[in-house]
């Protein structure tokens, strides 16, 4: 039932553009498998072979650990309406922390309003399998809308109180391995 493709192919642009949620996996050596589910409102397909989405401030970045430690990434869809499909994009992550011109840059590119509160880095992942399979297990579920809560929590610390989050809770993995972030 699977079946791989050496590209991001039209089919798969438009399965994703339906989506609401996509889930990232991610791990280094022998560290901890991470998962992280994701809002697609900041996901980004920048060509056949990268993806990108902007990385809001929460409370680990595993990703950016397992990316310095030259780990791999897998970025997982999976519909829950109409016709049952999961794909996979499988690759290796690097970050671009805020403050740093490839940051600047993907902002002006995609986010003309400005930077979204609470985006600490970019995550881009560059592709070397994309995978689909059946999802014939996955339920239904229907979406009813985004949740404003990390919006809002974002909002509330301010510029300086995510900088002292940050510098508290993503400086290192769960595992210990430093993440990068060398925030002022």
């Amino acid at each position: 039932m699977a079946k791989q493709f050496e590209r991001i192919e039209a089919a798969h642009r438009e399965m994703m553009g339906r989506q609401a949620i996509f889930f990232v996996g991610s791990a280094a050596g022998d560290s901890r498998v991470n998962i992280s589910p994701r809002s697609t409102n900041h996901f980004h397909v920048l060509g056949d072979l990268t993806v990108a989405y902007l990385d809001l401030t929460g409370s680990g970045s595993e990703t950016a650990a397992h990316a310095k430690a030259g780990g791999r990434a897998t970025v997982m869809f999976c519909t829950f309406e109409g016709a049952p499909q999961i794909l996979r994009l499988y690759g290796r992550p690097r970050i671009a922390f805020r403050g740093s011109s490839e940051y600047q840059a993907f902002l002006d590119q995609h986010y003309s309003a400005g930077e979204p509160a609470g985006a600490r880095q970019v995550v881009w992942i560059d592709l070397d399998l994309v995978q689909t399979s059946c999802g014939f297990a996955v339920p239904l579920f229907e979406h009813i809308g985004e949740r404003p809560v990390l919006d809002r929590w974002a909002e509330s610390k301010g510029e300086d109180g995510l900088i002292a989050y940050r510098r508290e809770k993503n400086m290192t993995s769960i595992d210990g391995l430093p993440t990068g972030l060398e925030e002022d």
